[in-house]
């Protein structure tokens, strides 16, 4: 395959229509070091009929369960078998460390076992008692039908698989956008599913932006299902275009989202250490490139100075750098533009009042930091308060707030004081207290003194404005489904409602 042949319809790599390209910048120097294909509209609507077909009048959505099963668990062997090369290409893609290139390759594989098994381990369907022996009741499930995703640049490999697995899984056929800023690790996978014997026309692929090819998938009268990851403005967008056609939709925005250090949580120096240290992990994992990045330190007020000294003393020593290098903890920005929004916000910040404690700017060139990338040195900003952009809005850079309380009452309404809803970090010695905060929080997510981890048997989503629906989780295959009554009278006879 040639790297213009990047589109994928009915099981044939193929150029754009209009034979447009994209190149692929690097975003540790800003060069080029890929080519795809910059799909447009013909491509969207031939990817999608592809799609229609292959549900209207293929095979995949009546093969047996034990088979779509056992193609999901494939398809997580071969993930294994490439951990290195797709982790590489994650990070050449994405600027993540390789380290967390892997660890990304190695949690999709888990997502494609987990739904394998979820799949598996389920009956024939729900019997229903209706109160006769002459009556067979059944709740079934049944595929959507063509499933259309938009998969954002911060987490490519992963966002597709958290879609494909369970649509696959479900008996659904569909057609993928990634962004068009990291689409590498979208097509190896593809490659992969063709590989695992995935009939032709169920999987379909589209590189090239969100307009018109996002915009095509989720107005199209022939998508059942359109799921979206990514900001707050385009998934808007998406839900708009998606009601006319009453579509079934699932969205995730993003999240602003809170990490409150009560004082018991650092009674001791091992404890203050941890949680200090989990403070840098919950901001500045992938360079704040996270929709659950803890960007908003909310710290007991008895507690925050020693917190934010020692917090800021350790975020300047965060080795920034190309993430294919050793000993490099953290890379650059995805792109220009995500860099410049980093910095607006943080000048932003300081116009506003905040305390720069660490970072604020580009760090010094290096070896392993070339001039040219997209790095930027993690930020601690203090004396932050609520009115402030970068407390409100999604940075998604390396930039923490910091915030205080004085009382339990005032870190909950604190860390539920946000538009968005998709998870948060509690941290507390106080076993009665850790349970009353997690239990407050309108958060998808709660993590009680720690930040980060998921479980693909656990749904991920969020309140408000952080979106519509689940993924992972039962409710994350319930997502690409149809649910189905059939009520089977075993004994007709006339009803005689009517005279006549």
């Amino acid at each position: 395959m040639s790297a213009q042949h990047t589109i994928h319809v009915h099981g044939e790599w193929r150029p754009a229509a209009s034979g447009a390209t994209r190149e692929i910048l690097d975003p540790a120097d800003a060069k080029p070091f890929a080519v795809v294909a910059e799909g447009g509209m013909q491509d969207a609507d031939d990817a999608i009929a592809a799609a229609r077909a292959a549900f209207d009048r293929g095979d995949w959505p009546a093969t047996p369960v034990a088979e779509r099963a056992a193609l999901l668990r494939r398809v997580a062997d071969l993930l294994v078998r490439d951990r290195e090369k797709i982790g590489l290409l994650e990070s050449q893609d994405a600027g993540k460390t390789v380290e967390e290139g892997r660890v990304d390759v190695d949690c999709v594989a888990d997502a494609f076992r987990y739904f394998a098994d979820l799949v598996i381990g389920e009956g024939a369907g729900r019997v229903v008692d209706a109160g006769s022996d002459t009556v067979h009741s059944v709740v079934v499930h049944e595929p959507v039908g063509v499933c259309a995703m938009i998969t954002p640049w911060n987490y490519p490999l992963l966002q597709a698989s958290w879609k494909i697995a369970p649509a696959l899984a479900a008996g659904n056929t569909f057609v993928i956008k990634p962004s068009e800023v990291t689409p590498l690790t979208t097509v190896a996978l593809i490659e992969l599913l063709v590989e695992a014997g995935l009939p032709a026309g169920v999987a379909n692929l589209v590189t090239g932006p969100g307009d018109p090819v996002g915009a095509r998938f989720a107005e199209h009268p022939d998508v059942d299902l359109i799921s979206f990851t990514g900001g707050l403005v385009s998934g808007t967008k998406v839900a708009q275009a998606a009601a006319v056609g009453v579509k079934k939709v699932a969205l995730e925005l993003g999240g602003k989202n809170p990490n409150v250090v009560f004082a018991d949580a650092c009674l001791t120096d091992e404890d203050f250490d941890t949680a200090v240290d989990q403070a840098l992990n919950a901001a500045f994992i992938h360079s704040g490139q996270v929709c659950s990045a803890g960007g908003r330190l909310i710290v007991e007020e008895s507690v925050r100075d020693r917190f934010v000294a020692e917090l800021a003393r350790r975020a300047a020593k965060i080795r920034l750098g190309r993430g294919t290098e050793d000993g490099v903890e953290c890379g650059p920005l995805v792109s220009a533009a995500q860099l410049a929004r980093t910095e607006d916000y943080v000048a932003s910040a300081l116009a506003e009042g905040a305390v720069l404690r660490s970072g604020g700017k580009r760090p010094e060139p290096s070896e392993v930091r070339p001039a040219e990338g997209y790095f930027y040195e993690p930020t601690v900003l203090d004396q932050c308060h609520r009115e402030m952009r970068v407390v409100r809005e999604e940075v998604f850079g390396p930039v923490l707030t910091v915030e205080t309380f004085r009382t339990e009452d005032e870190a909950v309404a604190l860390a539920n004081d946000t538009e968005y809803g998709l998870a948060g970090g509690v941290w507390t010695a106080d076993a009665g207290r850790a349970r009353r905060v997690a239990g407050r929080l309108r958060h998808g997510t709660v993590w009680i003194n720690d930040f980060h981890p998921y479980l693909p048997q656990a749904e991920w989503g969020g309140f408000g404005k952080s979106g519509v629906g689940r993924e992972l989780g039962p409710a994350g295959l319930a997502e690409y489904r149809e649910t189905k009554h059939v009520y089977q009278n075993l004994a007709p006879e006339p009803v005689r409602w009517f005279a006549g």
